[in-house]
This record gives structure tokens, sequence and C-alpha cells, in this order.
């Protein structure tokens, strides 16, 4: 799918109508010292493997694409929802 870099769209900050700027969600790096991934690392540790089993086939084929919108006056950024498919991609248009 081609999505282009900038629409145009509603800003509820703002209140007004500015060209944003479209970017692909990226998640960050994971914390080793979060409570979860320190639970997870204590269940994983000795004899008995992995907490939960790897999936050998996953059921899903796609990944969700989230695209985030940033508003040039506020620079308030916007996540949309996911929106599942193969190949994404942003255009100049």
């Amino acid at each position: 799918m081609k999505y282009p870099k900038a629409i145009m769209r509603y800003c509820p900050k703002c209140q007004k109508h500015t060209l944003q700027k479209v970017s692909i969600y990226k998640p960050g790096k994971r914390r080793a010292s979060a409570i979860g991934e320190r639970r997870h690392a204590e269940d994983k540790k000795g004899y008995g493997g992995q907490k939960f089993p790897k999936l050998a086939k996953p059921a899903k084929v796609t990944k969700k694409v989230t695209r985030m919108l940033t508003c040039p006056d506020c620079k308030k950024k916007f996540n949309t929802y996911g929106i599942r498919i193969k190949k994404f991609e942003l255009v100049a248009a």
C-alpha cells in the first residue's frame, strides 16, 4: 500500500486542520529492568526452558502497521489504529 508522507488532518490540540507528517511507529528497546522482563527471565532460568512455547508456524502472516502523525504547529504526535498489511510504503504525493 502506498501512503502519502504528509496528509491534511484535523489537530485536536490546535483545533484546526494542518498538513501532518506521517511516519511508521516503531517500538523502542525493551528495558531489562522492567518487572515483566525480570519475571520472564526468572521463569526461563535453570531447567524447564522457555516460559511459553515458541511457535513453529505463526498464525498470522502479516504485521500490523501503526501510522504516527505529527502536527507541525504544536509538535503533538497522534497514533492511528494499526492496519494489517504486507507492504506499507510512504510516498511523496
